[in-house]
Order: structure tokens, then sequence, then C-alpha cells
């Protein structure tokens, strides 16, 4: 019974350290308050390092909302040494960076795949990212240097378009698909009143790559708009604004990146998607939904549907596809590899495990196969094979490369749902190891 207890009082106690730290001061990396109180709590209830990080970040969510990147950040400086970090192809919370956070959304990006690990290489032209918007809330107008391909996972919402060549706004759903090229000025809303929209969004840089940039049109402060960047002159030649008028607009203060929408924004967005945007599938050009395609695969094991490049204009434009999987409690998908493409993976709801073999990649292995190219060598060293287990729930991202053998597990007690963005998917061939000539997805009993 005590053993039982330890949990509990080691939360209670840090909980309390922790309180007192909040009504101190904003954090900063300076203050060791934080630190002092988490190695008592350490020193009388160990954990593992993924414990301590996970309550780290848990007592973070409690602060207020100004300080949480900075406590969020604080978590990882303090046990990222402490944390075993050996699987290159899974991404976790702490992997993420909040760009924008208020009460009414956020926006997180997923570090640089290469910095994560030399193996992704590959895929480092891409960024992926969470945007949330908060219920009645809308996103400011804004464009970025940075191709946009976004999938719908909660929620419901309305996005519009600017272009040279007029405005398209699009009603979206659980499950759409649709891409915001770059350069082109987007403003987003939800139009519900009490769910978060969520959306994934796979990320194209076109300038710098793996680098973007947004750039926000509205005049004032927070967010400071481009336009402030340009000498009043050029600006009162350009609006033919008189100079007084405009520095008012340049000098007010606005709401923030996300602002609440009135009932006449949501009411005026919804006329023009209404025009443009609920046209059903094989009509519009702009959207596509994942979850209404017929599924390629199927029984009552689960589901695998997908979106081609060549079912999707925009998807073709960037050699990606869009594969989505839903997978029963219990049951798996049957073992495979693709032949060419990257998938970046996701999971929206559900848990389970991912198992994969990759090649034995040990630092005596792979300084050796460094030198050897130095020297001009061309010796490649047959490879051994590991077994990488990544254990899925909702929020993780994980990477499944090109070859490289692998199966999805879902939960004995929950089913398990995975979205994929599909790099390099043209002529892709997916290849089952098991199971040849009947569906990809069979019963399993899954212990975790």
């Amino acid at each position: 019974m005590a053993n039982k207890g330890k949990p509990c009082a080691f939360l209670l106690i840090l909980f309390l350290c922790l309180a007192s730290f909040i009504t101190v001061k904003a954090l900063d990396k300076s203050d060791t308050t934080l630190t002092k109180c988490i190695k008592g709590c350490q020193r009388k209830y160990p954990q593992s390092p993924e414990e301590r990080y996970r309550a780290c970040q848990q007592h973070c969510e409690s602060t207020e909302l100004q300080h949480r990147p900075e406590c969020r950040q604080q978590c990882i400086d303090k046990y990222k040494k402490e944390r075993k970090d050996d699987n290159p192809y899974a991404f976790e919370e702490q992997h993420f960076t909040t760009l924008i956070e208020s009460q009414h959304g956020s926006l997180r990006i997923l570090q640089k795949f290469l910095d994560h690990s030399k193996l992704l290489s590959g895929i480092n032209s891409f960024r992926f990212g969470f945007l949330e918007v908060g219920p009645h809330a809308l996103l400011v107008p804004s464009h970025l240097d940075a191709n946009l391909l976004n999938v719908v996972l909660r929620g419901r919402g309305r996005v519009s378009l600017v272009r040279s060549k007029g405005r398209e706004s699009l009603s979206l759903q659980p499950g759409d698909i649709y891409r915001i090229p770059a350069g082109t000025t987007a403003y987003l809303i939800n139009i519900n009143k009490t769910e978060k929209l969520e959306i994934a969004s796979l990320i194209q840089p076109v300038s710098t790559p793996s680098k973007f940039q947004a750039f926000f049109g509205a005049v004032g402060q927070n967010p400071k708009g481009f336009l402030t960047t340009f000498s009043p002159e050029l600006l009162e030649a350009a609006y033919k604004v008189n100079r007084d008028r405009l520095q008012r607009f340049l000098g007010q203060k606005n709401e923030g990146f996300f602002v609440d929408a009135s009932e006449e924004q949501i009411r005026a967005l919804s006329d023009q998607a209404g025009e443009k945007g609920s046209r059903p599938f094989g009509k519009s050009r702009s959207t596509v939904n994942i979850l209404h395609q017929r599924p390629v695969h199927s029984n009552k094991y689960g589901e695998i549907r997908d979106v081609k490049p060549d079912d999707f204009k925009p998807l073709e434009d960037l050699n990606v596809g869009v594969a989505f999987a839903n997978i029963t409690q219990g049951a798996m998908s049957t073992m495979f590899f693709n032949s060419k493409a990257t998938k970046i993976c996701v999971v929206p709801n559900g848990k389970g495990y991912i198992q994969m073999a990759c090649p034995q990649l040990s630092s005596s292995s792979s300084e050796e196969s460094e030198q050897g190219h130095g020297n001009g060598g061309s010796h490649e060293q047959s490879p051994g094979y590991k077994q990488l287990n990544t254990q899925l729930r909702p929020g993780i991202v994980f990477i499944a490369p090109p070859g490289h053998p692998f199966v999805m597990v879902a939960s004995s007690n929950q089913k398990l749902e995975v979205l994929c963005f599909v790099i390099n998917a043209r002529n892709n061939e997916r290849t089952p190891l098991a199971g040849i000539g009947t569906s990809p997805i069979s019963q399993h009993q899954c212990q975790n």
C-alpha cells in the first residue's frame, strides 16, 4: 500500500513545490527555483526521466498562459540529457516548438527533420505542424513563403484564400484536404461554439529549405504587420491616405494572432463558402475529403483509405499523397514496406504501437562508414537489423522510410487512427510481406 501511494504523494509534493514558484515572477532560465524543487522531489521519489519530464510538462499547463513557452523549454533543457532519445523516427511533444499561443489558439511546429536525425535528410525540405483554433476564433490574415498542405483532424471551419484573381472560401470538416499555395493570403475561422478546430499541416518552404516565415498584413502591432516597415511617404502615395490617419492605423494595438469572431464574420464567410466551397467531391478543385473516399482495403478489423497525386491536383503538384488507416482494437495492419515513398504519420485518435525493422546503426559502424567514404572506399558492410518500437497515442508523429518493413497494431481496448502524408508518392508501390492476396488488416490481440 505504501508503494502505491508514492506516485500520488510525488505529484502532490511536486505541485506544492511548483505552486510557490508560479507566484514569484515570470519564468526565465536564470531562475533556479524550479530546478531546486524538482531535484528535491526526485531525491524523495525517484522516477524515470520520461516520467519526470511529463510531470514537468503537466506543471507547465497549470502556469499562466504567457509563461508556458518558457516553462516548457525549461523542462526540455532540464531533461533532454537524461531522456534516452534513441529512436530517430519518432517525435513526441518535446520535439515541437510553440510559435503562437493564446487563449484562442496555437501553432506548433516540429523541429527540422535533419536536426533530429541524419537519417531523415531526404525529407528535410519539409516541415510539419499542428494548428488549433479555439471555438468561434479567427486566425488573422497572413501569408507564408511556403506551400501548405492541410488536413482537418477535428472540428469545422471556413478558410478564405485571397489571390490576385479574387477570393475563394471553403467549408472545412474532418478529413478535408486542401492546399494554400505559397504567397496566398489566407484567414481561417472556427464556426463551432464549443469545439476546437485542429489541423495537421505539411509545410514546403519555397525560399530556404526547411525554413519559412509568416507575413501578417494587418496594420498595427501584435502581430506587427509588414506594412509598418515601409516609410510613411511610400504608404501615403500607395494608399492615398493622409499622414495622421496612417499613423493611427499603424500604431493601433491589435487583439493578437487569434481573435474572437463575430456572428457577422461567421455569416459572411458561410455565405462565401456556400458559393464556392460546398460542392461535392469531383466538382471542386480545391478540397477533397479522405474520409469520403472508398476504402482501398476494408474488413471487420479495419480499413485503409488514400488520396493519390493523380486523384487531386494540389497533391500532384507537390508529389505527395495522403493515407488514413482506421484499425479496430486488438487488430493490426499487414507487414509491408513502401518502394520509394517516405510517410510522415500522426495519430489523431487511439492507442497502439508500430514495430519497424531498421538497419542496425551503431556509433562504431557509422564512424567506420564515414571514414570509408572519406578515404574513397566503396565497401558496404552487411547490415544487421534492429527492431524499433514506438508507442502510439494522440499527437505522436512517426516516420516510415522507404524500404523499411513495418506493422501498426491497435491497443486491445482502443481503435487506432493514423493519418500519413506520403512524400514522393508518385509511382510508389506498397509491398505487403504477409497476407498477400488478402486484406492488409488482420486480427491481433495486442497486449498494450
